[in-house]
């Protein structure tokens, strides 16, 4: 099928043009961008008075398929991340079993192009079993497939350990993405440490936590001169830790999610357990310091952290349920509510931390819509007022911390290489 897409503001920071115009998509690839082309044998979609961007690409989504199917399916997981406006997810290693070998992340290329709806980049675990102790057949992993490397949700705590991992991963020129948080440091804290945790005598996990960490980290990536990506950063002297090693030329990316970006722990007030994520939502001071990190380019990416549970799990006692909060079906109008229309991103910012630089840093196709690309492409109507509910989430979990609020902006369409796969007036 050959598309013109029509008269929409073309947002496409890594591209050759910007401003209102067609694209042309066909045989899979992005065929034309300009002011007007001519449509001939095209079916036409007007998108006069929305967005047109490059597909999204999340660097971060816990799929749970091997093992957890109750929760999310490699099928659920990539039809929520469709209707969100990505055409592409990094899935964590935690599975059961844990992809820590070229068998698993085979098997989940397989079932990805057999049912996934959009692209799938398995990435493998680090260590052994996810226990830090002994390295994972990194090379196995890259030649089944694997896009890159982390043990997210388990901190790599044996510093030889982890520079090994760091040699390892620049061999195969595959990215390592690391968890930030001193488990000793963490102790059994189930929130931020801070005012609010005093108030609900609830143990708490204090900013150094993860800075002590990410400073660790840098210091080690420096030496050793291997990239790192720092997974969720949460606190404010994290960004400040990786803003002065940016400066000094250690090669160190970061992630922040919509949640960490918008919600502060004094959420936790009525003890709901969505709001129970690893690492825990901040302080206004350290959502603040998010924000300018965003904006001066020390943060690089958004990234959902999505991490389905069933209600069974989440129903508990706060200190027994498991972290974690889904976020595909929301991140793009939770940044575009929160973020865009209060003035702290640009759309041309959105567009690169969530499409532009998670490409780069993945190093797969994507982000951009000159000719020859990937036809994966969004058509977004940021007048489009909507409210979240439980019942129109397509995850297979719905643990969200977002039902019931009112969100602006919202997807269209999209085309994962050139195919029509979401267009939200038939998607069920």
């Amino acid at each position: 099928m050959k598309y013109c897409i029509k008269k929409g503001k073309i947002i496409d920071p890594a591209g050759d043009y910007v401003g209102i115009g067609d694209i042309v998509i066909e045989d899979g690839k992005i065929a034309a961008v300009g002011e007007e082309i001519p449509a001939e044998g095209c079916e036409i979609l007007s998108a006069e008075g929305k967005l047109v961007f490059p597909g999204l690409i999340d660097l971060h989504t816990h799929l749970r398929e091997p093992g957890r199917e109750d929760e999310e399916t490699i099928a659920t997981g990539t039809k929520a991340a469709l209707k969100g406006g990505f055409t592409a997810v990094a899935c964590m290693a935690n599975t059961q079993p844990v992809a820590d070998n070229g068998v698993v992340i085979s098997y989940i290329l397989d079932k990805a192009r057999k049912e996934a709806l959009t692209k799938v980049y398995p990435l493998g675990a680090i260590t052994k079993g996810l226990k830090g102790e002994e390295l994972a057949e990194m090379g196995d992993m890259a030649a089944a497939g694997a896009y890159g490397f982390s043990d997210d949700g388990n901190t790599l705590m044996n510093a030889s350990v982890l520079r090994l991992a760091m040699e390892y991963a620049s061999m195969f020129q595959r990215p390592l993405l690391l968890h930030q948080e001193d488990i000793n440091l963490a102790g059994n804290g189930v929130m931020h440490e801070g005012y609010w945790s005093t108030v609900l005598g609830l143990p708490g996990i204090p900013d150094i936590a993860e800075a002590a960490i990410i400073a660790r980290d840098l210091t080690i990536a420096e030496f050793t001169g291997s990239p790192i990506h720092c997974c969720h950063v949460s606190t404010k002297k994290g960004v400040e830790l990786i803003r002065a090693a940016k400066a000094r030329g250690v090669r160190v990316t970061a992630e922040a999610t919509p949640h960490h970006l918008t919600l502060t722990d004094a959420l936790l007030e009525g003890f709901d357990t969505v709001f129970r994520v690893s690492p825990p939502l901040r302080s206004d001071e350290d959502v603040e310091a998010l924000r300018r990190g965003l904006q001066d380019g020390t943060i690089d990416a958004i990234a959902t952290d999505h991490a389905p549970h069933s209600l069974e799990e989440k129903h508990r006692e706060f200190s027994l349920a498991p972290n974690g909060m889904i976020g595909l079906e929301t991140a793009l109008a939770v940044v575009w509510t929160e973020l865009v229309q209060t003035g702290v991103l640009t759309p041309e910012q959105l567009v690169e931390k969530m499409s532009v630089n998670p490409a780069r840093i993945l190093k797969v196709d994507g982000g951009r819509l000159r000719p020859g690309d990937p036809a994966d492409v969004v058509i977004f109507n940021p007048d489009k007022a909507w409210t979240v509910r439980e019942e129109d989430l397509v995850s297979k979990s719905k643990n969200s911390p977002f039902i019931g609020r009112k969100l602006n902006g919202r997807v269209e369409s999209v085309w994962v290489d050139g195919i029509l796969k979401y267009c939200n007036e038939n998607f069920t």
